[in-house]
């Protein structure tokens, strides 16, 4: 069944455009949805496409010159169009599901709570010595050596020893008394 070309002697006014915007829309939407088909599997996308389809065939209609059929046309935006949905597509980053059993490579979200509960207890307590203990074992925990706490604060090796035992000892009794 061939199709005669329209009238398309005024083709440039509004009422010969949605005219024919009309006619392509009715007549030749299930074509474009077989187009639309054949390059896009996802029902949703697919979608897009047909409309993304029928805006480009209402842009180019005042291009249309009755050469060819309009359904000729149609299809040839059709097809020019999937083709750079389908170029788009290729281009974007694979998405894929997550199984909701998938095991994660890091810990679980109960051990990083522990974890940061942990870290808090710590800061509190640590923050709770006098200042020259809290200054040997924040060093300590930096794994300065003694001598190096010691040249750090300003005292000898022996003392900055001295000074991290005692801040250990203190810092493992408010620890105790906090749990």
């Amino acid at each position: 069944m061939s199709e005669e070309p329209p009238d398309v002697s005024h083709r440039g006014t509004p009422a010969i455009r949605q005219s024919l915007f009309d006619e392509a829309r009715t007549r030749h939407v299930a074509l474009i949805n077989r187009i639309a088909l054949s390059y896009e599997a996802d029902p949703a996308l697919r979608r897009e496409l047909v409309q993304d389809i029928l805006l480009a065939v209402w842009v180019a209609l005042p291009n249309f010159r009755g050469e060819s059929s309009l359904k000729t046309f149609v299809a040839s935006i059709a097809q020019k169009r999937c083709i750079s949905h389908v170029t788009r597509r290729a281009r974007e980053p694979r998405q894929e599901e997550l199984s909701a059993d998938m095991p994660s490579s890091g810990p679980r979200p109960d051990e990083i709570a522990v974890q940061n509960d942990m870290k808090q207890r710590l800061v509190e307590s640590i923050q709770q010595l006098p200042i020259p203990q809290r200054e040997a074992i924040v060093l300590t925990l930096e794994e300065f050596s003694y001598a190096e706490i010691g040249d750090v604060l300003g005292i000898t090796t022996n003392a900055a020893m001295l000074r991290c035992q005692r801040a250990r000892a203190a810092l493992k009794a408010i620890m105790e008394s906090r749990s």
